[in-house]
């Protein structure tokens, strides 16, 4: 009975964002018709796209006990990299976009090495690599980034097939990818592993510190490829496009079911976050509500998703069901618990 109990708090867990979004689509639909469109819609998966992407690389850092918060850093640069060294033309962009991808993996690596061997805490590396990356932006090009984005990177943000469009396919790709490696590969449990209980891990033959690289490392590259994105999507590169970025990729994941912590979470989960967070933005500027309600709203909203993840009304509605406490289970043990996926 038991068993079978834990199964359905945590399937109810799992949901509970999709409920979110399910109740904003219906509000959608009795305020707004318009929102229903085929053009906004698609809209809507547009602007999820590169903070999808970024969203998903900040999942996998969660999920291994960790938090980053270079990615917008990484974003910037990837952008400005592309705009500085290409000209707008098409002839160098082979080489190019490794560059980016490659600058991402880097500094990925620089922060999981920082946090792995070095054991400075995950908030402190990320947010001092990504103030020096930024200097070091802003001194080369001397804060006045020149050049065009050539049109293969803007295909990445504006182009389509037939009516759906590249940002969003390279979007779900990636989601698919990511989803398939942490519920289906020895990576993915030792990620699971790792962010869950990290002694454990180690002590049952697991390479905590390679995981925890590893995780930054990929981090990095789907930062990278967030800021190829967006510069695609708005057509220019400038050294404040992905400002905020960071924040609203850790959102995302939360929002979604992610414990800050590790061990538990998963990438449908921070994709449905993402999906709730852009449309709920896209509703309020169609509602045309002023920039204080717009916040208010938007706040409101993503943090009663989070208190309800966090507030134990699952466990409170076991409770009466079964009219006893359930034996106290230590947090990080259940945390282990609910995160390593089944695999079913």
């Amino acid at each position: 009975m038991r068993t079978r109990l834990g199964a359905l708090r945590r399937k109810l867990e799992g949901s509970l964002v999709f409920v979110f979004l399910g109740l904003l689509l219906i509000i959608a639909a009795c305020v707004s018709p318009p929102f229903f469109r085929p053009d906004n819609l698609l809209n809507i998966l547009r602007q999820a796209s590169a903070i999808g992407v970024l969203a998903i690389g900040q999942t996998i850092v969660i999920l291994a006990g960790g938090i980053d918060l270079s990615v917008a850093a990484i974003m910037q640069l990837a952008g400005v990299t592309i705009a500085e060294l290409t000209g707008g033309t098409n002839t160098l962009v082979p080489l190019v976009i490794p560059l980016a991808l490659a600058m991402g993996a880097g500094i990925g690596l620089v922060n999981g090495t920082l946090i792995a061997v070095r054991k400075v805490q995950p908030f402190i590396a990320t947010l001092f690599v990504g103030l020096l990356v930024t200097g070091l932006r802003l001194w080369v090009t001397n804060a006045t980034p020149s050049g065009l984005l050539p049109p293969a990177v803007r295909a990445f943000g504006r182009g389509g097939i037939g009516p759906i469009p590249n940002a969003v396919i390279l979007f779900g790709l990636v989601a698919v990818a990511a989803s398939f490696v942490l519920r289906r590969t020895t990576l993915g449990r030792r990620i699971y592993a790792v962010g869950g209980n990290p002694r454990a891990a180690e002590l049952s033959g697991v390479r905590v510190d390679r995981v925890t690289i590893l995780s930054y490392v990929l981090c990095g590259v789907l930062a990278a490829t967030a800021g190829l994105v967006l510069v695609g999507y708005l057509g220019y590169a400038d050294q404040e496009i992905g400002t905020g970025y960071d924040l609203d990729s850790i959102a995302a994941a939360v929002v979604g079911g992610a414990v800050l912590g590790g061990g538990r979470g998963k990438i449908s989960g921070t994709v449905a976050g993402i999906l709730l967070m852009t449309a709920l933005l896209n509703l309020v500027l169609i509602l045309n509500l002023k920039v204080e309600y717009q916040l208010v709203v938007r706040g409101g909203v993503l943090l009663a998703a989070v208190a309800f993840y966090s507030s134990g009304w699952i466990d409170k509605l076991r409770i009466h069901r079964t009219g006893a406490a359930s034996p106290r289970i230590p947090d990080r043990c259940e945390e282990k618990e609910v995160g390593v996926p089944t695999g079913k």
